[in-house]
């Protein structure tokens, strides 16, 4: 009874308050900081959005302007070439890809990459030019831009009759050589993804662990101040309620009250942690999201390949199936480990060869589905010429691969009523390249 009348309730409570204030003040400024943390992290990741955008921009651009020559050099409609100069000088998607880069913090050495690329591009116009001027020589064409207008054909050029002009542009633009110079921008603009990726990685490892550790001390902080909370309930009900409420059963029923403190309380900032910390977690787990893609090859999984098929236009794509032949007798006769490099192998010249735009998936062991995308009115013969350059780097054995062949069944969007059951069109066409002895495609004919 002493130590009770000893002590003033009210400065206890007085004290108490004070510090659990203090503690709510400094468990506020935590969140405050782990809050500005997730901000910084989330900035991180928009930023390197933007600037991988920027840089696939700028590839899809330089694919495009591929697309319009070799459409111009196959069908000499001058509609492409106008499209060509409208992207080149009006568009300047290139050109203002790396503008919106330049605006951004820390991207010098991704910048390095992705003027290489610019420049590069830039270079193989010269290229594209000179086709363009043989295509208009043998067409007749007369109104084309100075560009063209300036360019110099080789005596030997201008002597050949109008379809070996014709001729000799197609081959420009579908040479292996022009291809190596298209490579040498995909390579630039990838590396350039990798330095942004790599830059995004220490930004995010930083502003993790930083949030880490202030998740840590915000927990500390919680656990200290529910403990001072439950000593202030504790000393209030021990100094004020209880001995009233037990004052009043004692004499009602003239026996001791058993003491429940605190509980209530702790439980309420321990559910009030609890959502913070949930909170912090999830938005930590969607960063780490990842995208349905195969963890061998990269190229899009079972689960991508349904997403696609249900939100592309079929009727404006190609739709091509490819199966690597003999695939068992290979990993029989390699191992599986040479099995996966080739699989690995098919998949890196598949991208390679067809545009970003395009998907490429593995839907089986050896069996792999491309989307041609936006190709209602690109030529079977384009088709064809990918298909062979596909084919020559396939059985090119410098890596140390066995040679491989593919069998292909194709499907032309725009020639299907039924595209409910496009999957078992080109299957059908697949397996006629199988019957016809392995290593050619087959267009299916409806």
């Amino acid at each position: 009874m002493r130590f009770k009348e000893g002590i003033s309730h009210r400065k206890v409570h007085m004290l108490l308050t004070i510090i659990i204030v203090v503690f709510s003040g400094t468990v506020a400024f935590a969140t405050e900081s782990m809050t500005n943390a997730f901000l910084r992290l989330t900035e991180a990741t928009t930023r390197s959005s933007e600037l991988q955008k920027s840089a696939n921009e700028l590839m899809r651009a330089s694919d495009y302007l591929t697309e319009q020559v070799q459409r111009f050099t196959i069908d000499g409609d001058v509609s492409f070439m106008e499209q060509y100069f409208t992207e080149a000088f009006e568009s300047r998607r290139r050109e203002e890809a790396i503008e919106r880069m330049e605006k951004k913090d820390g991207t010098d050495t991704a910048l390095t990459y992705v003027r290489s690329a610019l420049d590069q591009s830039v270079k193989l116009m010269d290229l594209e030019y000179y086709a363009m001027r043989l295509v208009t020589e043998a067409k007749g064409i007369t109104d084309y831009p100075e560009e063209i207008r300036n360019v110099v054909l080789s005596e030997e050029d201008r002597a050949l009759s109008p379809e070996n002009k014709i001729r000799r542009a197609t081959e420009i633009v579908l040479s292996d050589s022009y291809y190596e110079q298209k490579d040498i921008i995909r390579n630039n603009v990838q590396a350039c993804l990798a330095e942004i990726d790599k830059s995004t990685d220490i930004m995010e490892d930083d502003e993790l662990d930083y949030l880490t550790k202030k998740m840590r001390i915000a927990r500390a902080l919680i656990v200290i101040q529910a403990l001072f909370v439950f000593i202030a309930m504790w000393l209030t009900t021990r100094l004020a309620i209880n001995p009233l409420l037990n004052a009043v059963e004692l004499i009602k029923e003239d026996s001791p009250v058993a003491e429940d403190v605190g509980s209530n309380e702790f439980r309420y900032f321990a559910k009030a942690y609890n959502k913070m910390y949930e909170k912090t977690r999830s938005s930590i787990k969607r960063l780490n999201y990842k995208a349905s893609h195969d963890e061998l090859t990269g190229a899009y999984n079972r689960a991508g390949y349904d997403y696609l098929l249900s939100n592309i236009d079929i009727s404006t794509a190609y739709m091509m199936l490819v199966d690597v032949d003999n695939f068992k007798k290979i990993n029989d006769t390699y191992g599986h480990e040479t099995g996966d490099k080739i699989l690995i192998k098919v998949v890196n010249i598949l991208k390679s060869v067809f545009r970003d735009d395009d998907h490429i998936c593995r839907i089986g062991g050896d069996e792999f589905v491309i989307f041609v995308v936006d190709s209602f009115s690109m030529p079977r013969r384009l088709i064809e010429s990918k298909i062979g350059q596909i084919s020559a780097e396939l059985e090119n054995t410098e890596d140390g691969l066995p040679p491989i062949t593919l069998s292909i069944g194709i499907v032309n969007g725009k020639d299907v009523e039924d595209t409910e059951h496009i999957f078992e069109k080109i299957d059908t066409a697949m397996y006629e390249s199988k019957k016809n002895g392995k290593s050619t495609y087959t267009f299916y004919e409806s």
